[in-house]
């Protein structure tokens, strides 16, 4: 009899989309596959749409909008202040356990539930139903190293992050040395939503095991520690399956006018920036990245979003961005020859597969990292937020398969850092050897995923587990 699993992403386009990947994955397994969706609080019309878009993409795939909790979440504090954007978050997600629980109930058989990282709550669901219960972690192996020993480590700590500051060093299992400033800044500040996250990660290791969207050459120091129980001293870890990289086919979007632009380019020669579906920056930064830009020479593609005012409210869409009055006087018309700037959003893995595409200036985002690993592109890397100045770590020092654009952690990256970067990736020699070894790591992960390869391997071993705990 065919086994049914329910995939729980959570919340935001960033989660669903790596779970719909993980969603085909099953079905090539011959498992079927139900997504139960949350409804974001802020109905967000990018949401709608991904979820539109997989629907129709993936008929074999069910999905299924979960009912609002009837006991929603205050996304106030108690004098009227709004709560921190993770504590909502995680406030969210904690009143939807009885509706989970309920859609649960009415399928006619669920073999394991696999929850997002946010989800936690959702172990206790899945305990009071008996059910098999994975996470999903969407981000990094080494992420996932650092973040599980946490908790330990700041047990064992005599003094507070800001004491440390920002450029004291951490030496953790699985990781190169990096320092405080690296780690997501809402969780080493002494605050309702870093207690959540720590949490979050201290209950983890309750679930029958750990799903990592990530391949094991790419990481085998965080892989190696992982298993050998070195970053969650006190307790067992549970199995972890490298089972990556799940990314989009792309493919959709050969239609789209910076595709017919790309079509127009030389092999390799464009460089694509764009920074996730949260990712803005001041028009001061915009100005400085045109002029940097501009004074490269090279061929770019850039995705630019309106900045957020002071009452933007986090997961609201933002407008359409005034790209004349956003970016330098005269900069679209002077630079239209090699250069297009796009409006909020772009087919990104089309782009990055184009043969025209030359080198990716990332957020270090993991889904977007992915990709650009995936397509063979050097990264130049400008994290923003949460785990992603971590990420970056990661990609530089340990992958070696990006460089750093200088700056981000101070109040600007100047024009000149992005002038000379961009030049520097596309033209020398030093920007060739970078490219190559991308390449040889795109190789490496194709190789994961066909038959016999560690991933392909870790989700066979993966079924064969949870076969036998269903039992």
């Amino acid at each position: 009899m065919k086994k049914t699993v329910v995939l729980y992403p959570g919340l935001g386009v960033g989660h669903l989309t790596p779970m719909v990947q993980l969603a085909k994955v099953f079905l090539q397994h011959d498992v079927d596959v139900t997504v139960a969706l949350v409804e974001p609080p802020i109905k967000a019309p990018d949401f709608s749409a991904v979820v539109a878009r997989e629907a129709a993409s993936n008929p074999s795939i069910t999905f299924h909008v979960l009912p609002q909790s009837s006991s929603a979440p205050e996304a106030s504090n108690s004098d009227g202040t709004p709560k921190h954007h993770i504590v909502q978050i995680f406030d969210f997600l904690g009143a939807m356990k009885e509706p989970l629980r309920d859609f649960l109930r009415s399928l006619p058989a669920v073999d394991a539930l696999v929850i997002d990282m946010f989800c936690p709550d959702a172990l206790d669901v899945a305990a009071e139903l008996e059910l098999p219960v994975y996470f999903f972690y969407a981000s990094a192996a080494g992420d996932l190293a650092v973040f599980l020993h946490m908790p330990s480590f700041q047990a064992k700590m005599t003094t507070s992050f800001q004491e440390l500051g920002d450029d004291a060093v951490l030496s953790l299992p699985g990781a190169p040395p990096f320092k405080v400033v690296d780690m997501p800044a809402d969780a080493i500040k002494d605050s309702e939503a870093a207690k959540l996250i720590w949490r979050m990660f201290e209950r983890m290791p309750e679930s029958d095991g750990i799903l990592v969207n990530t391949f094991e050459s790419l990481e085998t120091r965080a892989v190696n520690a992982l298993r050998d129980g070195l970053c969650v001293p006190e307790r067992a870890t549970p199995p972890i399956y490298c089972i990556g990289p799940l990314v989009s086919a792309g493919g959709a979007e050969k239609e789209h006018e910076c595709i017919r632009w790309l079509d127009t380019q030389p092999d390799n020669s464009v460089v694509f920036l764009s920074f996730g579906s949260l990712g803005t920056f001041p028009k001061k930064q915009l100005q400085e990245m045109a002029i940097g830009l501009e004074k490269s020479g090279q061929r770019f593609l850039w995705v630019v979003r309106t900045p957020p005012g002071d009452d933007h409210k986090f997961g609201e869409p933002l407008p359409e961005p005034d790209l004349e009055a956003l970016l330098t006087d005269g900069f679209l018309e002077r630079t239209k020859e090699r250069g297009l700037v796009l409006k909020s959003w772009a087919p990104q893995v089309d782009v990055l597969h184009h043969r025209a595409t030359g080198a990716f200036v990332t957020h270090c985002g993991w889904n977007s990292t992915l990709e650009g690993i995936t397509a063979g592109l050097p990264l130049l890397c400008w994290p923003l937020y949460a785990e992603q100045r971590l990420n970056k770590v990661f990609i530089v020092e340990e992958m070696k398969l990006g460089v750093e654009m200088r700056g981000y952690n101070e109040e600007i990256v100047k024009a000149e850092e992005v002038e000379t970067k961009v030049r520097w990736v596309v033209e020398s020699e030093d920007g060739q050897a970078l490219r190559e070894r991308v390449a040889a790591a795109k190789e490496r992960a194709v190789e994961a995923l066909k038959e016999g390869g560690s991933s392909h391997a870790a989700f066979v071993q993966f079924l064969k587990d949870l076969e036998a705990v269903s039992r």
